[in-house]
């Protein structure tokens, strides 16, 4: 019997092993384990987990089934709120929302929420546990644009409403931020992102891949000549900010970007694909989200000794707990309240190294977090042959400026209401990234679903 006061451990790889490869760090739980952990969930009448879930599962109800073993049962709770269960297990930031509204953790640890719903999502991956489909279709077509999270959220809930549902992908391979910006380690391609995407195929959802929408057709072409009644834009935000520093344009400076999206999509990390990635021995990576653990969590396992540098202190990492823990389990260097001032070049447009300040928290500024202020003299410099920039992302403006009608904010995100997803342009619907600039998997699934919702308002009667 679990103590109910601690969550069940969960296992996963030594620290010193995982540095050298890209197998998952965390193993989950077994049958016995999730059952033992699910004992801990007192039930709560007026659930604050599901309040604090974007998605809304009714997470005392699955649990409940998990505690009494009926895995398939449990797998069908989640399935009516979240497509994406065995992602959103691994990659949500669950201290943050469910288990950080948990009754259990007042005394204790919140219940493991995140966990349990992994282990129930790779039981119906295991056992090919179909999602429920709808019995017919209504014959009213909508085009989503992207197959990441928001893009399949959404596609997945109004499938599941009977409308005949076609996502444009402009990558090669489906998934979005999920394949190109996650790393293996953390979200398993094949054994997680592909059968998930399968499952969302088997409600009826047709894909088509390497179309890029502002390109190849518009959304105005979508709707007048290929008759979509709806669009759902859920095209995220994969343009990356630089912080404007001398030496920014030297050999060995890569976004966070662009040096994931070589390791993940194009399998850089794998010697039996060619696509070349500097791996570089002594590598900065500037930021703290989960973007940046990702980056230098990646980095050490191609070889390098990884520091990550970061103008405020831990308590302002934006990056997830875990994430940080388990990057300082790996060997990295955390450098924080210090802020890059010039990258060094050498005489062949190579990166050398990198001047920096030490910063201390001054008054809060307008998010209300402390503002870092520049210690006067306190310049140093590291030696370096690798800067990889993780500063956040912004939407790429090809779909805004090829749309006419359809209206960006100052930081060229789409602007759309909250929720129902509508944005300015009449049978247009968007949200993720691409609404919100840069932010969790969960969030976007949350947006895809406030899509589905606003655009069978809008047909429903049509």
């Amino acid at each position: 019997m679990a103590d109910v006061l601690k969550k069940v451990p969960v296992r996963e790889q030594d620290p010193k092993v995982r540095a050298t490869n890209f197998e998952e760090v965390c193993l989950g739980y077994n049958q016995e384990e999730a059952m033992d952990e699910a004992t801990r969930c007192i039930n709560c009448k007026n659930a604050k987990c599901i309040q604090g879930c974007p998605v809304s599962i009714n997470i005392p109800a699955f649990i409940k089934e998990v505690k009494e073993g009926n895995i398939e049962e449990a797998y069908k709770v989640i399935g009516k709120s979240s497509a994406l269960p065995a992602v959103c297990g691994r990659v949500c930031p669950q201290e943050s929302q469910c288990e950080g509204q948990c009754i259990r953790g007042i005394k204790g640890e919140p219940v493991s929420i995140g966990k349990l719903e992994r282990f129930v999502a790779d039981y119906a991956l295991e056992h090919d546990i179909k999602p429920e489909k709808a019995e017919k279709t209504n014959s009213h077509r909508v085009a989503v644009i992207g197959s990441g999270p928001a893009g399949l959220t959404c596609a997945g809930d109004l499938a599941k409403l009977g409308y005949e549902v076609t996502v444009f992908e402009a990558l090669h391979e489906l998934g979005g931020v999920l394949v190109y910006g996650i790393p293996e380690f953390r979200l398993p391609k094949h054994k997680v992102v592909a059968k998930e995407i399968e499952k969302v195929k088997e409600l009826g959802v047709k894909f088509e891949t390497n179309v890029v929408i502002g390109k190849s057709t518009t959304i105005d072409q979508l709707i007048e000549e290929e008759g979509f009644e709806a669009v759902f834009i859920g095209s995220g935000a994969g343009l990356p900010k630089f912080m404007g520093i001398p030496g920014e344009n030297a050999n060995g400076v890569f976004s966070a970007n662009e040096y994931l999206t070589r390791s993940n999509l194009m399998k850089a990390f794998d010697d039996s694909y060619d696509t070349p990635i500097v791996a570089g021995t002594k590598v900065a990576v500037i930021g703290g989200g989960n973007v940046a653990m990702d980056a230098a969590r990646t980095a050490v396992r191609l070889g390098a000794d990884v520091h990550i540098v970061y103008r405020r202190s831990e308590e302002e990492l934006p990056a997830r707990v875990e994430e940080v823990h388990h990057a300082k389990e790996e060997g990295i260097v955390f450098d924080l309240l210090t802020n890059p001032t010039e990258i060094l070049v050498d005489e062949n447009g190579y990166v050398k190294g990198m001047k920096c300040v030490k910063m201390e928290l001054g008054e809060p500024d307008a998010s209300g977090r402390r503002r870092p202020v520049v210690i006067e003299g306190s310049e140093f410099e590291m030696e370096l042959d690798t800067v990889i920039m993780s500063l956040g992302t912004s939407p790429n403006p090809l779909i805004s400026s090829t749309t006419e009608g359809l209206e960006v904010n100052r930081w060229k995100c789409i602007v759309a209401d909250e929720e129902f997803g509508k944005t300015t342009k009449e049978g247009v619907y968007a949200g993720g990234d691409a609404v919100t600039g840069a932010a969790t998997v969960i969030l976007a699934m949350g947006a895809g679903k406030a899509g589905a919702r606003g655009i069978h308002e809008y047909l429903k009667d049509k």
